[in-house]
């Protein structure tokens, strides 16, 4: 039981990890840097572009803290469930929410990218 339980903790504590790294980036309060926020090559070279898909990914990213808080909750009051069963499961529900945060984020940063360029252009 004390496993499990420690397990519980560590899994909350990531949660709320994710959910206060993603409110900095919600807020625009971090600049484009190479070490912290939604870095690729797009966001790092445009500040406008950085803004706006950091400011996307963070609001999953929190979505996804969230709902690896609930699901580590869940998985924890179930009776009976087995570390391995509990790891796997709260394992398997982040990573999921996660994947989807990355691939709206990159979909995302596609519409960004074509609305600066559109912007830039001088024939519109």
């Amino acid at each position: 039981m004390f496993a499990l339980l420690l397990l519980f903790l560590v899994f909350v504590g990531l949660g709320i990890l994710s959910i206060i790294i993603s409110l900095p980036l919600i807020d625009e309060k971090v600049k484009p840097n190479p070490l912290y926020g939604f870095r690729v090559r797009a966001t790092l070279e445009n500040p406008k572009v950085w803004y706006a898909a950091n400011k996307y990914f963070a609001q999953r990213l929190l979505l996804a803290g969230v709902v690896e808080i609930v699901a580590a909750i869940a998985l924890f009051i179930m009776p009976n469930i087995s570390v391995d069963m509990y790891v796997l499961g709260v394992l398997g529900v982040f990573a999921i929410a996660f994947t989807i945060a990355m691939i709206q984020s990159f979909n995302c940063l596609k519409s960004i990218r074509q609305e600066s360029n559109d912007s830039a252009d001088p024939h519109i």
